[in-house]
């Protein structure tokens, strides 16, 4: 069987969530990547302190901090930082990928990555609580509470990036 024989008999519906799936997954791997870094995170402690909404964007994004040092923080801390930064991403990809295939519409697909960021952070930050040096349900309740925060704002990224994907034509051979 020819390579075009195989892209034809593909379903458009396992097409469509592979590629949502996909467009979500590096959409989350950037925004972790590129606002959770040490580097952010302590520019954003500097100077994203103001009383507005751009500032509390600015501060949003790097709640799923990861750290290449400890730069100061206990290891314990660290460790759960970083497990928490890779969980939310291997959250987000199992929930999109789950979903991924019951969803039609770019709107659905836009709900779907918008929940799973919500819900996989909420998800990372409760499991890591208990890793911290100032482990305790309540703080882990307090943690879930504040990456839920993260999803509902970030989380529309990841949603439009799983809307915007377009599954390739398939030709009828």
């Amino acid at each position: 069987m020819s390579r075009a024989g195989y892209s034809a008999s593909m379903s458009p519906v396992m097409t469509r969530a592979r590629t949502s799936t996909g467009a979500g997954v590096i959409a989350i791997l950037l925004l972790v990547l590129a606002f959770g870094n040490q580097a952010y995170v302590e520019w954003a402690a500097k100077h994203a302190q103001g009383a507005n909404a751009w500032d509390l964007l600015l501060r949003t994004l790097a709640w799923p901090k990861w750290f290449v040092t400890s730069g100061g923080n206990a290891s314990r801390d660290v460790i759960a930082f970083d497990i928490r930064a890779l969980l939310l991403i291997v959250f987000v990809a199992a929930l999109l990928g789950m979903a991924g295939a019951n969803v039609v519409g770019g709107s659905g697909a836009f709900i779907v990555g918008w929940f799973a960021v919500i819900a996989g952070a909420a998800l990372a930050a409760l499991l890591t609580a208990f890793i911290t040096t100032d482990a305790s349900f309540y703080n882990a309740l307090q943690s879930a509470a504040s990456a839920s925060i993260y999803g509902l704002f970030v989380g529309w990224i990841v949603g439009i990036m799983a809307a915007l994907t377009r599954r390739p034509a398939v030709s009828a051979a």
